[in-house]
């Protein structure tokens, strides 16, 4: 089984719910094909680069997985089917991604808490 991250954008129109319902299908399409699921992040409402199907925001989506190569093929013809699925991307994961997005889902690249612990530091230097 390969390690496998998709990520698609859905169009802005749904409610939250229907996203969470669209988002639950292509889970479903997955665990159906004996995928196993690693991690599901909804991502929420962002503007886009540039506008597609005259929309300039979608919910995006990201689901991490590991699956037989089949399943990429059932799974983007999913997508295609679902008219609510404006754009989506999979990619294999090689070992250093699979390393990476786990220390990530862990917090341990998160620039916020690192810069905030250090901005006092510096004030005190800076009065000393």
């Amino acid at each position: 089984m390969n390690n496998y991250e998709t990520v698609f954008i859905l169009n802005p129109v749904l409610s939250e719910d229907q996203a969470k319902d669209t988002v639950d299908k292509f889970v479903k399409v997955l665990t159906g094909h004996k995928a196993n699921i690693v991690n599901v992040e909804q991502w929420g409402l962002k503007k886009m680069a540039y506008p597609i199907q005259k929309k300039s925001t979608g919910f995006y989506n990201l689901i991490e997985f590991a699956a037989p190569s089949e399943t990429i093929a059932t799974l983007e013809t999913e997508y295609r089917r679902d008219e609510s699925v404006m754009r989506f991307l999979t990619i294999s994961l090689d070992k250093f991604a699979v390393e990476y997005n786990s220390r990530r889902r862990k917090g341990e690249f998160n620039r916020n808490k690192g810069a905030k612990a250090q901005q006092p530091k510096e004030r005190e230097e800076a009065r000393a």
